[in-house]
């Protein structure tokens, strides 16, 4: 990696610099020949504050329905085409400039090139492509690099839509989404944005994509394709390297057939904010997948998976607030490891697994709740450790469990430490080095109430769900069934509260367990807590 000044002189120095910490940060990190992820993309927070970059020019867009659009602020580094309002600019310079985007086209859209770093501030602005994307961000276009980081700010209410079909996309170029970049997208600002994709992905990156504030809700009817060079697996939120969320708010529905909530084909990062995505869309193509595909995948080629989140990479969660759901496929999956260290998680998956992992799945924190109608609550392809948190994992389909790991392959489940509620049973020959106990019986649509210690756990039982109910914590647990529940903090949408009062019910006989489905089970009723 060189450094340049704008004279394009190199800086060796700083290069060196730049090496030697790029050095240590590798060293720090390494464990096994494994790099963590989340240590090395931390780095990039510091160059993602926009408050470290100065915007030496500003230019203004401003959209008119019942007109053409208006561009100010623009120099000679600069080549402004405006027919009606489809507005493209190219610029030829170096210096880190402002675009600030505001009025109302219900046909157009803001087109750049651009070799530099810059911002966009959406201001006001609700603007429709009815023939592709409403914001598409380019590199230079001299040559086929990728574009810098762009800032998008969010100022006030903004909404962008694209059209059902791309048709002025030009051969050599990508146009991806609603909002698209070739470059590095960072989110900030206290406004809100509203996508509505209907024709390809919601808001996508060649790069990588980066939530720190500001509300944004994307809603996605595509259809999933297949023909043609350009193959398109929508998603509401899409990059190639990673997708990190340190804070704001995502809101993401996806109905189309074969679209994600979020997909990416590197690692995921999620250290803060709410995200709340829900995928109501069918699998595409003859072999999609679902219930029944455990794992996942399709035997197709032209298969693709309606899942809530999806990585190819490693997924890593240490704060905020994730749920999710899906109708199709699993909820949340990672092709590497997934590790929850803090934060809220909830999944819930109608046709398969809840939360699955291709590799290594660590819960060491948070509150983490896998909810399965169809496969298993927690599913990992390799070792399967809890080690801490509170974990509440269902698995309403027998024969599968509520916590999954690979024994066919040489792994398995080990239970260390945590709080652990499992309807449905633990993996066979897991490890418990934490002793876990089963119910002598259990009913559906009931409170209970776990206490671990001094600390007291209301959870309600799902309307269906295998066999046994296992609870496992740091000293023996006890269970009551049928119980009233009021006041203390809520988790999983109301299925389970921390330091709450309880009343009422009756004991619940518990006893040793190994893992292994059996126990008891069925329906009943009892009990309620507040809705």
């Amino acid at each position: 990696m060189l450094i340049w000044n704008k004279n394009k002189k190199m800086k060796p120095f700083l290069n060196h610099l730049l090496f030697v910490l790029l050095a240590m940060l590798f060293a720090s990190c390494q464990k096994d020949n494994i790099v963590s992820v989340a240590m090395i993309a931390t780095s990039d927070d510091v160059n993602d504050d926009i408050a470290g970059t100065t915007f030496t020019q500003t230019v203004y867009v401003a959209y008119h329905d019942n007109g053409s659009a208006i561009v100010t602020g623009a120099t000679d580094d600069f080549s402004v085409t405006i027919n009606g309002n489809d507005v493209t600019i190219v610029y030829a310079g170096e210096e880190h400039v402002m675009y600030e985007l505001s009025g109302t086209a219900a046909d157009g859209y803001f087109k750049l090139y651009s070799g530099s770093k810059q911002g966009i501030t959406l201001n006001g602005v609700n603007l429709t492509n009815t023939n592709g994307a409403a914001i598409n961000i380019q590199g230079p276009t001299a040559a086929p690099n990728k574009g810098k980081r762009t800032f998008v700010v969010l100022k006030g209410t903004n909404s962008l839509a694209d059209g059902t079909s791309y048709i002025d996309t030009p051969s050599a170029e990508d146009e991806k989404a609603a909002l698209f970049s070739e470059g590095q997208l960072v989110f900030s600002g206290t406004g809100s944005l509203a996508v509505e994709a209907s024709g390809k992905s919601g808001i996508v990156s060649d790069d990588y994509l980066h939530v720190m504030e500001g509300t944004i809700t994307v809603n996605t009817t595509t259809s999933a394709t297949v023909s043609g060079s350009d193959t398109l697996k929508p998603a509401c939120l899409k990059a190639n390297d990673y997708i990190k969320v340190t804070g704001g708010t995502l809101r993401l529905t996806s109905s189309g057939t074969g679209a994600k909530g979020i997909s990416c084909d590197g690692y995921g990062i999620f250290r803060g904010g709410i995200v709340n995505v829900t995928v109501t869309g069918s699998n595409y193509g003859s072999s999609g997948g679902g219930g029944g595909f455990h794992g996942g995948g399709q035997s197709s080629s032209d298969g693709v998976s309606a899942k809530g989140i999806k990585f190819d990479g490693n997924l890593s969660i240490t704060g905020g607030s994730l749920v999710v759901k899906a109708t199709a496929h699993e909820g949340i999956e990672s092709k590497g490891t997934i590790t929850i260290s803090d934060g809220m998680v909830y999944s819930y998956s109608q046709s398969d697994d809840a939360i699955n992992s291709a590799s290594e799945f660590t819960i060491s924190g948070g509150y983490v709740c896998g909810h399965s109608a169809g496969n298993d609550g927690l599913d990992a392809n390799g070792n399967c450790y809890i080690k801490g948190g509170v974990v509440y994992t269902i698995s309403s389909s027998s024969p599968e469990v509520a916590v999954d790991a690979n024994t066919e392959g040489g792994y398995k489940l080990y239970v260390e430490g945590g709080t652990l509620i499992a309807i449905g049973g633990l993996e066979s020959g897991s490890s418990l080095t934490q002793s876990c106990y089963s119910a002598s019986s259990w009913s559906q649509n009931t409170w209970y109430a776990l206490t671990v210690g001094s600390t007291v756990y209301a959870f309600k039982t799902p309307s269906s769900g295998g066999t046994p109910l296992v609870v496992s914590g740091a000293s023996t647990p006890a269970l009551s069934s049928g119980v009233t529940v009021s006041g203390g903090t809520s988790y999983f949408e109301g299925l389970l509260y921390n330091d709450t009062s309880v009343s009422g019910g009756s004991s619940v006989s518990l006893s040793s367990y190994t893992g292994g489905n059996g126990g008891g089970g069925g329906p009943g009723g009892g009990g309620h807590g507040p809705f």
